[in-house]
């Protein structure tokens, strides 16, 4: 059971890696923000069933959650089949923009491969704990993460030949 003490310590521990893991899948400030404060309105609400050791995870598996179903119903997930024929190359005035670059090919993967990426490359967490977060086992996060590290390697690749023909 989670108190007033254990839940204040959560918001202060985990709002800002909360938001900015949300705000890197959807891009939309607005909207990561209502679904952080959404996730602390269930914490607070489902506080009797919590495990105080386990705060962190379940609130990042009820963001990933509410992100997802976010993504439902404003129709944001881009579904793969067809992603070759969209031209996601845009130079930017000013030159090369690397970050840009990764930005873009993350946003090229499959939702599960992206939030994998950037809880383990962003954020830093461990294999064992994106998976009590995702609800996966260790080796399945291990295997979308190398497919995800795959996909977005070949996207950079066909970026630097599109970048070198034009």
């Amino acid at each position: 059971m989670i108190c007033t003490r254990e839940y204040n310590t959560a918001v202060k521990e985990y709002s800002r890696n909360i938001f900015r893991y949300v705000y890197k899948c959807i891009k939309d400030e607005d909207e990561a923000k209502d679904i952080v404060q959404d996730c602390y309105l269930k914490l607070w609400t489902h506080r009797a069933n919590v495990n105080p050791d386990k705060v962190k995870y379940w609130l990042f598996t009820t963001a990933h959650n509410t992100m997802l179903n976010h993504l439902k119903k404003s129709s944001k997930v881009v579904p793969m089949e067809g992603l070759s024929n969209i031209d996601p190359f845009v130079v930017p005035n000013d030159g090369f923009d690397l970050k840009g670059l990764i930005d873009k090919s993350l946003d090229l993967l499959p939702q599960v491969q992206k939030t994998i990426i950037i809880l383990r490359d962003l954020e830093g967490y461990n294999y064992n704990e994106i998976g009590e977060m995702m609800e996966l086992s260790e080796s399945q996060v291990k295997v979308y993460l190398f497919r995800a590290r795959q996909k977005m390697k070949e996207s950079l690749k066909e970026f630097n030949k599109y970048y070198e023909n034009n």
